[in-house]
């Protein structure tokens, strides 16, 4: 009875029974979580053409912070090296504490333009925002008389999300001295909401999971980019993340297995994320 269980379970998985109860198995593409389909028609819930008046005077939340990667040789960026394991992570939003926030998307859609649904967890509630990377850039940057090596991308706010702005996610190196920094810039502010339980609660509570959210993608970008440099892929990574989780929560294991499936595999794993459970 078990090994005809475990031939069906193998024919259901697209796979094959090999001989005794050994079985290769395949995965199988998910569909596209039908939400993020939905998104695709909004627009930003906010003015992005005038960032300059996206001001602390004006209202809004501005955010820089830098968090130092292990260092590498002064030149340009070293294959293998922390400059490229954190564009690595930064590409698939693999950097993001799955405790806190959590990300369905298409895999298949070119990064720049790609609609992400957000889901934000707080203690047992969750709440879902729709955003959109605007930009994607690969350039240098020079300030105060020195130049930098500056990968990312950025994300913008949709219509119903519980907040406006947006998000800028960065990796350095400096071409002189070799530093290699993971930087965040964003400017925010509430979204207007007709519901005052909603409001209330993102006054009171939004702010601060907005700052844990930030402090710990920044110890996890820290923490893996260290791990991959040190102890390879895989394994190691999985167990990093795992233990630069902010809070105890159900289903995070998958998202710790699919950063380092995606470590290891040098790409984008085909396969819809789905907030989960």
């Amino acid at each position: 009875m078990w090994a005809s269980y475990l031939e069906r379970a193998a024919e259901i998985a697209g796979g094959r029974v090999t001989g005794g109860i050994a079985i290769d198995t395949r995965r199988v593409d998910l569909p596209v979580d039908r939400r993020v389909t939905q998104l695709r028609g909004l627009a930003p819930n906010f003015d992005p053409e005038h960032c300059e008046r996206h001001t602390p005077e004006n209202g809004w939340r501005v955010d820089d912070v830098v968090q130092p990667l292990p260092p590498e040789p002064p030149g340009p960026p070293v294959e293998g090296g922390s400059w490229e394991i954190a564009r690595r992570l930064m590409r698939g939003y693999e950097f993001a504490d799955p405790s806190i926030v959590r990300a369905s998307y298409d895999p298949d859609e070119p990064l720049e333009g790609r609609i992400m649904l957000l889901e934000l967890r707080f203690h047992g509630l969750r709440f879902h925002g729709g955003v959109r990377v605007s930009r994607v850039f690969d350039e240098e940057r020079s300030r105060d008389g020195r130049t930098a090596r500056v990968w990312g991308w950025s994300y913008q706010t949709l219509e119903g999300h519980l907040e406006m702005g947006q998000m800028d996610w960065e990796v350095w190196k400096w071409l002189d001295s070799g530093e290699v920094e993971f930087r965040i810039h964003s400017y925010s502010r509430g979204a207007p909401d007709r519901n005052p339980l909603v409001r209330f609660g993102f006054r009171l509570f939004g702010r601060r999971e907005q700052v844990a959210f930030m402090q710990s993608t920044l110890e996890r970008m820290r923490g893996l980019t260290e791990t991959a440099l040190q102890e390879g892929t895989g394994e190691p990574v999985r167990k990093t993340a795992e233990e630069l989780t902010a809070r105890a929560s159900r289903g995070t294991s998958g998202a710790h297995d699919r950063l380092a499936d995606y470590l290891e595999g040098d790409q984008e794993p085909k396969t819809s994320r789905a907030p989960g459970p």
